[in-house]
């Protein structure tokens, strides 16, 4: 028999148990302190979120922090904080203790917004520090009319309450200050749901689970496995596409981690026009798209033009302007070897971003890859130090060469030659990776604008025929010119004057010059027989290039032996000048644009955010909240009437916690028009034990 209390006692200490652990979680999870870090961590995130930019290329990340920085960003979830699964369970969390705060304290609020208080007593109302006491010769009746009318016109809900022979009035104003509380509660629910909404949750669940594969390539649409893609629905996304103009899209990419996801529409995108103009510094002033919505619930296409904050926005989708670039351009261009035996110029011609051509130049396969087209490329003018005056350099073109290990180098050439110094250049800059910045090759422009003359040059210096004839005669000259006579000695000459040249090619004028010193110090100092070789050597270096020069405007077509002036001296140094160059160039071809059709793309943001009205209906809330939080106090006034043999007594009493100093201005206010009200209605009023405090 013993056995059963013990059983139940048992039972009841474990329930009693289960029941204290949940009120120790269910307090937890509601406290003021939980709610608060929460609201600090979000806040902390969201300012990385602004500061950072979201939701970029990993490899611009990657260029930007360096490789440790990157990784530790990258654990973090800091590219794209907002869908992280850290801020999302913070959300979460956030609901969860706001909803326990709001289920645990809203009943008492709502109660006490219909709790007058009547039970108080006369002394309790003197304790008060607002109150002040009358005495009057007035009935009870008439005394209880005339404060239930002052307190009414001050805004005051009443209750009556008699106390044997006593009478209170409670009055309450500003009640709904409490649910100003509720409110800002309340809204913080409802925005962190909306966000909850707005992270798309499910895209994230089937990342996890491994049911959707992020795709890094860079290949067609229509090639992206359905093990990469997200089917129209309801669910939220901000995702981007570029469109040419004349092409249309019904898909958007959604970047995610080192790749991407292609996000099917319920409709498709046509861009009929792009239009850009730009500021005279060269930045863009004006971008917008003219754009056509087909769908099948559509009786007729939508068409409306988009520009930057001025969204298109469809059944639930925004669709924004965020960029531009290049929709396929075609570009006709020049190639001009710089190394191997065959140096005739050949033609070219690719679409930006469509065609790949492959080149066979010096022995080497390469892969033409034509990445980016502009047409306006301004820069300050140079030489006027503060001017803001710009001027457009013209077309450029930027591309990679890839060879058949699969290493690249990138390139952005100029389409017109760019004056520096009063000179004419064609400008190719060089890089082997995006986290460097672009080394420009300087190559002289001819009379005509044209590179063919430097090209024919360099064909002149580096053709083992040619330049042994022209080192040959410089030779020649060189030793008349020297009284020499002996002419056996003419291809030892030309074969020194060979190597001065072809150091000069490979290393620059320095190194020449140091050669010579090193000549003269082996040969034991200077002396005038020493100073004479040397002078004698780049004698014969020096005819050697002008004679190669000659050849050089004989093979453009132009007099060889016409008379040179300033202008073939300036060309000259400037293509010698850029012969070291070429080395450290690292291509074996030149490629100048000759002309193009340019097509452009509109880059346009998609976006679906369901939880957004959801958001907004929060911000009112807390608008509204704080409003009443602020603006509206919550007061309490009581008025106790009681009848003795003298007469009656009044005591009018009152209290507000939250603004003291404002209250006690009001309270007098009340108190005055009470005093004024029964000095109108009898014989002068006798006030006793009046206090009033703050």
């Amino acid at each position: 028999m013993s056995t059963v209390p013990a059983n139940a006692e048992s039972i009841r200490a474990g329930r009693r148990s289960r029941r204290s652990t949940a009120s120790i979680l269910v307090g937890f999870l509601g406290s003021m302190n939980l709610a608060i870090t929460l609201l600090v961590v979000i806040a902390i995130a969201s300012v990385i979120g602004t500061v950072l930019q979201q939701n970029q290329p990993f490899q611009d990340y990657l260029i930007k922090f360096g490789p440790f920085w990157f990784n530790i960003f990258e654990r973090l979830s800091l590219y794209d904080v907002y869908a992280a699964p850290w801020y999302l369970l913070i959300l979460a969390f956030l609901v969860v203790s706001t909803s326990i705060c709001l289920a645990r304290n809203t009943p008492n609020m709502l109660k006490e917004m219909n709790r007058f208080r009547e039970h108080q007593q006369e002394r309790s109302l003197r304790a008060f520090s607002n109150h002040r006491e009358w005495q009057t010769d007035l009935p009870t009746e008439e005394v209880e009319a005339l404060a239930t009318r002052a307190l009414k016109r001050n805004g005051y809900r009443i209750r009556r309450k008699e106390h044997g022979d006593a009478l209170l009035l409670a009055g309450m104003t500003g009640s709904s200050n409490r649910i100003g509380y509720i409110l800002t509660h309340l809204s913080i629910v409802v925005i962190c749901v909306g966000g909850l909404i707005d992270g798309n949750l499910m895209l994230k669940f089937r990342e996890w689970s491994g049911d959707l594969v992020v795709e890094t390539r860079d290949i067609p649409v229509s090639r992206i496995g359905a093990e990469s893609r997200v089917s129209a629905g309801a669910a939220a996304f901000r995702g981007t596409v570029n469109i040419p103009e004349g092409g249309r899209a019904g898909v958007v990419f959604l970047p995610l981690r080192d790749g991407y996801v292609v996000q099917e529409l319920p409709f498709t995108i046509e861009l009929e026009e792009f239009r850009v103009e730009h500021h005279d510094t060269g930045e863009p002033r004006l971008f917008e798209s003219d754009v056509v919505i087909t769908a099948p619930e559509l009786e007729e296409p939508i068409r409306q033009t988009i520009a930057v904050n001025h969204p298109l926005i469809y059944n639930g989708y925004a669709i924004y302007q965020s960029g531009f670039g290049d929709g396929g351009s075609r570009l006709y261009m020049r190639a001009w070897p710089l190394a191997g035996d065959d140096r005739a110029a050949y033609e070219l011609e690719g679409r930006v971003l469509r065609d790949d051509l492959e080149l066979e130049v010096a022995g080497q396969s390469l892969r033409l890859e034509l990445t980016e087209f502009e047409t306006f490329n301004a820069r300050r003018v140079p030489g006027v130090p503060g001017s803001r005056e710009v001027e457009n350099l013209g077309p450029r073109f930027e591309y990679r060469l890839r060879a058949a290990d699969g290493t690249a180098r990138e390139f952005r050439n100029y389409m017109r030659p760019v004056t520096i110094d009063d000179r004419r250049y064609f400008l190719s800059g060089v890089r082997s990776s995006p986290a460097e910045e672009f080394r420009f090759l300087h190559l002289p422009a001819d009379a005509d604008d044209s590179p063919e003359l430097f090209m024919a040059f360099l064909d002149a210096l580096t053709s083992e025929e040619r330049l042994r004839e022209a080192s040959m005669r410089a030779a020649a000259d060189a030793m008349d010119d020297f009284g020499l006579t002996d002419r056996s000695l003419i291809p030892q000459v030309a074969a020194s004057g060979r190597e001065l040249v072809q150091r000069l090619l490979d290393e620059g004028f320095g190194s020449v010059m140091e050669h010579l010193r090193q000549r003269i110090a082996e040969a034991g100092g200077v002396d005038d027989s020493q100073e004479t070789l040397v002078m004698f050597s780049r004698m014969v270096m020096e005819r050697t290039l002008w004679e190669a020069y000659r050849d050089a405007l004989a093979a453009t077509g132009d007099d060889p032996q016409r008379e040179l002036g300033g202008s073939d001296q300036v060309f000259f140094q400037d293509a010698i000048s850029a012969m070291p160059a070429i080395k450290a160039y690292g291509a074996p071809v030149f490629l100048q644009l000759r002309d193009y059709d340019h097509r452009q793309a509109s880059g346009l943001q998609i976006a679906r955010a369901p939880g957004q009205n959801v958001v907004y209906l929060g911000f009112a809330l807390l608008v509204g909240g704080i409003f009443l939080l602020f603006y509206v106090s919550h007061r309490r006034m009581w008025c106790w009437i009681r009848r003795h043999d003298t007469g009656t007594m009044v005591l009018l009493a009152g209290t507000n916690q939250r603004d003291p100093l404002g209250f006690a201005g009001q309270y007098r206010a009340l108190a005055d028009e009470i005093d004024h009200r029964l000095q109108d209605a009898s014989a002068p009023v006798r006030g006793n034990n009046e206090v009033e405090g703050l």
